[in-house]
């Protein structure tokens, strides 16, 4: 279970998370009904044969939100509402007005709906009690924002918020390709955008390319910025840093597997608890790199 991109929220270290488990329970998903488009709420991180809603490693819990939605393209919908509509045309002499439009239109999805495919969805999270955050395994800030939301309405107040930068993370990745020393332990990778600062400006990607040679070095005198940045941290974990403080394709690199296949376990759960252990602490690592050279705010309580 490694993630493999990171939107980060920040909450306050004092908030009490003691009711957590009763309100994992009461939000549980649950099966979306006949007439619904979506129904969300919590599994077991595990897989469906266990009940259990949370996993915990010392101050590191991991969270997954499942959903369930019914497929009902509108491209159907509107296929069948023009049929629909020139049958009572040709019956009537006349084209239907907005409100019968609507009404059919509704009809159809009711009709349709019960029997519509349901596709299953699962969004982990893992929420670091030391440090205050919340790390949810996707790239889109809204998916992010909708996870948020569930622990929010698990444990009836919960004030997260997207993690904010008070330096401008464009500068800060520009310096870095630039020549400016890394913080300890991170390295330039092969990847990187850059971008005209100006509306509408050049987008240049760079992918397995030397970053601080010639061809970058003239994007950069000509006044592009780096908005993204493949890094490597100590040999253990490669990812690419967004100017919107987004972490995505976010892998653990042999010097941090090593440890985990020489440890013996025996069943699935044992596995994936040593792999959240593992995920957990590399997770934590990088942030604290990246909170001190990003200067990255505090949520107070």
């Amino acid at each position: 279970m490694f993630f493999r991109n990171l939107t980060l929220f920040r909450f306050p270290t004092a908030t009490k998370l003691d009711d957590l488990d009763t309100g994992l329970t009461e939000c549980q998903l649950k099966p979306v009904g006949p007439l619904e488009l979506s129904s969300r709420g919590f599994i077991s991180p595990f897989g469906r044969d266990s009940d259990l809603l949370a996993a915990r490693q010392r101050d590191a819990i991991w969270l997954t939100v499942g959903g369930e939605d019914r497929l009902l393209p509108g491209s159907v919908v509107n296929e069948m509402l023009a049929r629909k509509l020139e049958e009572i045309e040709a019956k009537e002499g006349r084209k239907p007005g907005g409100r019968t439009r609507k009404r059919i239109k509704d009809e159809l999805i009711t009709d349709l709906l019960p029997r519509a495919f349901i596709k299953p969805s699962r969004t982990d999270a893992l929420l670091d009690l030391e440090h205050g955050i919340v790390v949810i395994d996707t790239s889109s800030r809204k998916n992010g924002e909708n996870v948020v939301s569930e622990v929010r309405r698990a444990l009836g107040s919960f004030p997260a918020l997207p993690l904010n930068a008070e330096v401008a993370p464009r500068s800060v990745l520009t310096g870095w390709v630039a020549g400016e020393p890394l913080p300890e332990g991170l390295s330039l990778g092969d990847e990187c955008e850059l971008r005209d600062p100006v509306d509408q400006g050049a987008v240049v990607k760079c992918q397995r390319q030397e970053l601080q040679g010639d061809e970058i070095g003239k994007h950069l005198e000509s006044g592009k910025q780096v908005t993204r940045l493949a890094l490597t941290l100590d040999d253990h974990v490669s990812f690419v840093l967004g100017e919107d403080l987004v972490v995505r394709k976010f892998k653990l690199l042999d010097g941090a597997v090593d440890s985990l296949e020489s440890t013996e376990r025996d069943d699935l759960r044992a596995e994936l608890d040593a792999r959240f252990a593992l995920m957990s602490g590399e997770v934590k690592r990088l942030f604290c790199v990246l909170e001190k050279a990003l200067k990255l705010s505090r949520v107070e309580a």
